[in-house]
């Protein structure tokens, strides 16, 4: 079983970094990690350049234009140039404890994909996580909420896991899917651009598809870097596109995932020194 994580991120390469060292730490290393970035400045490919030197594993970046917030093309993208079996979905603000991977794929099963949750760090241990990156947040760290995320009990999980369809508590910042269950419902809807609900009209689409959830609490841990939200959207046009998916059962969305495909058929290159772009 091979793992790919995909990162998206936009212009916050601190915490990119701190996100990618934390990568580089896992119990279990993945066999690939993808970059993939939303339109970043030059200073986002200089950390990932400067992480490179001596990263654990293959290591890609991808960078399309900025051009609006495009979260669903810069995933599929991801998507469609893994090379592991199983795709693992992060947001460039999730530090993940080190048997962040490991757990992922003790969850991994056919015919689900999983959903993991995150701890909220406030304002000041974000800053203190991103000027030293030994700082984890733990269950007696000031300045968290949802503070029973930092505990990892394997034992309890497993009694969370029982494969369902559940529509609340959809966050793409931590899931676990299959690389063939995305390709077989076109990945994420390039249709909805801007904020939100991008990652809940997929889910049903892969509920339409015949996929279940499974709930993966006190395992997968990450700490969620605060930044200020755009929740409270008025009149969000995807909101629209998603009630079509509902109503219509869709499985698969007209602009997703297989418009990258071909782009991707060789796989991207490793920027490591000296990989030869190696997969």
């Amino acid at each position: 079983m091979r793992i790919t994580v995909a990162i998206i991120t936009y212009n916050w390469p601190a915490a990119l970094e701190r996100v990618l060292e934390a990568l580089a730490r896992q119990t279990r290393l993945p066999d690939e990690v993808i970059v993939t970035d939303d339109g970043s400045r030059a200073d986002t490919r200089e950390v990932i350049e400067r992480v490179a030197a001596t990263f654990p594993v293959r290591l890609v970046h991808l960078w399309q234009p900025d051009d609006g917030a495009r979260m669903s093309r810069a995933r599929n993208r991801a998507i469609a140039a893994a090379t592991g079996d199983y795709v693992i979905l992060i947001d460039g603000d999730m530090v993940a404890e080190p048997h962040f991977v490991a757990d992922h794929e003790a969850f991994a099963m056919k015919g689900c994909y999983v959903q993991g949750s995150r701890v909220l760090s406030d304002e000041n241990l974000t800053r203190r996580m991103l000027a030293d990156g030994s700082v984890r947040a733990t269950f007696f760290t000031p300045g968290i909420e949802r503070r029973r995320h930092t505990l990892r009990l394997p034992w309890l999980a497993r009694r969370y896991a029982k494969p369902g369809r559940k529509t609340r508590g959809i966050k793409s910042c931590n899931w676990g899917f299959w690389r063939d269950d995305l390709i077989a419902i076109n990945g994420f809807n390039e249709a909805m651009t801007g904020w939100g609900r991008e990652d809940t009209e997929l889910v049903h689409r892969a509920y339409h598809h015949g996929l279940y959830r499974r709930e993966m609490r006190f395992s997968g841990l990450a700490t969620h870097l605060y930044h200020r939200t755009r929740k409270n959207i008025v009149d969000n046009p995807n909101d629209r596109i998603l009630d079509d998916t509902r109503q219509r059962k869709l499985v698969r969305c007209e602009l997703g995932l297989d418009q990258h495909l071909a782009e991707f058929a060789v796989a991207p290159p490793d920027v490591r020194p000296g990989s030869a772009g190696n997969v």
